[in-house]
């Protein structure tokens, strides 16, 4: 196990290990966060819509706890399947307008379990460049052949698509809001080669479900393209505020996956408070449309004062907002930085980017105040000039 060790070092010399942080009790303040004893503002977590401290959520789970006990149990195709799960697939297939839902444990165990249900050694998968680590482990679990195209070069997949085009099955893969970037999946165009060479068209909408869309339904909802996407994937871990993930679709897909997908096949089943509270969080993700109003007016506020103050900030309207630094040192020490000026803001480097695009990946929720965000962007200016990374 020798080799480990020296594994580890090259890591560190090249500022890409990685630790785990420690973080205290939840800060009474929403968006806020306690580490090393102090209350900093949160610009790391994905809680978009700020629902992880909903009083009526954590009323929910908890009579659910008194009622039905802490773990499921079992599998859902053994006993773990309570009348929680079947009144949010329900509440899913009315929300997503869909004919049949279904929930799975998190978000990576959905799209492994999706993908190598759908494809095999016969098949062929196109993955943008730039999707999650999620999909990348499911096409290579699933042995298709896997084609990487250019992020969101629909030039170059229209290629690929041609040269594949005699394959068995083709599934064409997308993030509909890139997760370390924050822009979005050309799904208009997407949609129109996935109907040209008669590909399957996946959609990952972690990072847009509850953000975009009239009731937060997702981006595919927001550019009226549900019903030309084969397979909807989303998460309760961000706009939600809760945990798990779900897969829409047609009852034949649902069908299918219930019979072939082996992280839901082969997994206990979430809690049934974690369930009935997710049921909870979907009905506010619904009805309090404040917070998405919130939440894209602070996004392009922060954005627009990062970019005229001359950081490298690309252009979008999520609320994921990353602040390119490139060195991957100089994004640890801008982050070290940030902390000691009570701002939690993780530094992200490769692999989860690519080389030299080392990061800030600042995340907004609709639970921060303005005076939290400008507040923040004064301390980021003051950091960037201080670093080197704005000029004087």
């Amino acid at each position: 196990m020798q080799w480990i060790e020296k594994e580890l070092q090259l890591l560190a010399t090249d500022s890409l290990e990685r630790y785990i942080h420690k973080s205290g009790p939840v800060a009474q303040s929403p968006g806020y966060i306690v580490r090393g004893g102090r209350s900093m503002l949160n610009l790391s977590s994905n809680d978009y819509l700020g629902l992880a401290r909903h009083p009526a959520i954590i009323e929910t789970m908890r009579q659910t706890l008194l009622t039905e006990g802490t773990g499921s149990g079992a599998s859902r195709l053994v006993t773990g399947n309570r009348p929680a799960y079947d009144l949010l697939e329900q509440a899913l297939i009315e929300w997503q307008g869909c004919q049949a839902a279904l929930v799975f444990a998190n978000g990576y165990m959905a799209n492994v379990g999706v993908i190598t249900a759908l494809v095999g050694r016969e098949d062929v998968v196109f993955s943008d460049r730039l999707n999650h680590a999620s999909i990348t482990d499911g096409i290579v679990l699933s042995r298709a052949e896997h084609v990487r195209y250019r992020h969101n070069d629909m030039d170059h997949l229209r290629v690929l698509l041609h040269k594949h085009r005699d394959k068995r099955r083709k599934l064409i893969v997308t993030d509909t809001v890139f997760s370390m970037d924050g822009d979005q999946a050309p799904l208009h165009e997407l949609v129109a080669l996935k109907n040209e060479y008669e590909a399957m068209l996946m959609v990952d909408e972690a990072h847009s479900g509850g953000v975009y869309g009239l009731h937060g339904e997702g981006l595919c909802h927001g550019l009226g393209l549900q019903d030309e996407v084969d397979i909807h994937m989303g998460t309760f871990s961000k706009s939600f505020g809760m945990y798990g993930a779900y897969v829409c679709g047609s009852r034949m897909l649902i069908r299918w996956l219930i019979n072939k997908a082996r992280p839901l096949i082969f997994s206990t089943a979430l809690p049934p408070s974690v369930v009935a509270g997710t049921s909870k969080a979907l009905t506010l993700v619904q009805a309090e449309h404040w917070r998405r109003k919130k939440l894209y007016e602070a996004s392009k506020l922060f954005r627009s004062s990062l970019m005229s103050s001359g950081f490298n900030i690309p252009a979008g309207d999520s609320p994921i907002i990353p602040l390119i630094v490139g060195d991957n040192d100089a994004a640890l020490r801008f982050s070290a930085a940030l902390e000691a000026e009570g701002i939690t803001a993780t530094a992200i480097r490769p692999p989860t980017v690519p080389v030299n695009t080392a990061r800030i990946r600042f995340s907004l929720s609709a639970a921060h105040t303005d005076k939290d965000l400008t507040d923040a962007v004064s301390k980021i200016r003051l950091i960037g000039h201080k670093l080197g990374v704005l000029s004087p």
